[in-house]
């Protein structure tokens, strides 16, 4: 099956525990969102699947063949992070040169013309570049990459209003052309939730929640109105959260609406998948 299976992994650093027995799969074809606080496991796991990290028990397989040390699993993914992968002293452009040394997919022309388009200057090192620009580079070698599955750990971290909405115009046309797996480990949940198919949200080292991102908003939604008729209305339901302004309420409500209760002071919308995302951490502590 082609699919990313992580079974019954571990992995702990001294005493701490990063992930603790986790076990789900992303599947081909889709893109799929990892979610977690700052520390939650997504780092560690992306690194455990890219055999950059090595699991404490468990293992991860990719189309079913073990990854740890398979060149030939590994060749189908690329996996970018904030950490320091290549020599500070290397130029953007010549690390490019060396990518279409390493995988024969690589597209110089396409990584040029992306680096044109987010104003990367490629005759820079890699040191020299910003926070957003280390970003930038990086994404540019992953959607100038024709592998099957592309992990991408906080790819927006730096990067301005405009960059990242460059980004995920280029990661969605990307999709559409190659459709091949997309993995986005990030906090920024509202950003990504109409690009992403599929939602696993992880928080320390474990596994909270799997589900189809079009379940996942099925599962609440939010009502809004007069405080009084917002309270009313919400009596003996599960509540993720209220917000109260001067005299105005917006309540995030778990299930779907009663329509018996309803009236035409109040107004009901899609549920707020960064309000989810903080009830259900918010559990953990």
């Amino acid at each position: 099956m082609r699919e990313i299976r992580v079974d019954h992994v571990s992995k702990s650093f001294g005493k701490a525990k990063a992930l603790d027995d986790v076990s789900l799969s992303f599947e081909h074809g889709k893109i799929h969102a990892l979610l977690g606080r700052n520390g939650a496991g997504k780092s560690t796991l992306l690194g455990l699947i890219a055999n950059r990290l090595v699991p404490t028990s468990g293992r991860i397989f990719v189309d079913d063949e073990p990854a740890a040390d398979n060149a030939r699993a590994l060749a189908k993914l690329y996996c970018m992070n904030d950490k320091k992968m290549y020599p500070e002293n290397l130029r953007v452009d010549v690390l490019f040169d060396e990518m279409g040394r390493f995988y024969e997919s690589f597209d110089a022309e396409a990584a040029a013309r992306h680096a044109k388009a987010f104003g990367l200057d490629a005759r820079k090192k890699i040191g020299a570049l910003s926070t957003g620009y280390r970003s930038v580079y990086q994404l540019v070698v992953g959607l100038s990459l024709d592998v099957d599955y592309l992990l991408l750990d906080e790819p927006v971290l730096g990067l301005d209003a405009n960059h990242r909405e460059l980004f995920y115009k280029l990661l969605l046309d990307d999709y559409l052309e190659k459709q091949r797996t997309v993995i986005i480990a990030t906090h920024l949940i509202e950003e990504v939730a109409n690009l992403v198919e599929q939602v696993t949200i992880v928080d320390r080292g474990r596994v909270l929640l799997a589900s189809s991102a079009e379940e996942l908003r099925a599962s609440g939604y939010s009502v809004s109105g007069r405080t009084a008729d917002v309270a009313a209305y919400c009596a003996g339901m599960e509540v993720l959260d209220v917000e109260e302004l001067g005299g105005l309420s917006v309540a995030y409500v778990q299930g779907k609406p009663d329509a018996a209760r309803l009236n035409e002071r109040l107004d009901v919308a899609p549920l707020n998948l960064q309000k989810l995302f903080v009830k259900l951490t918010e559990k953990e502590d």
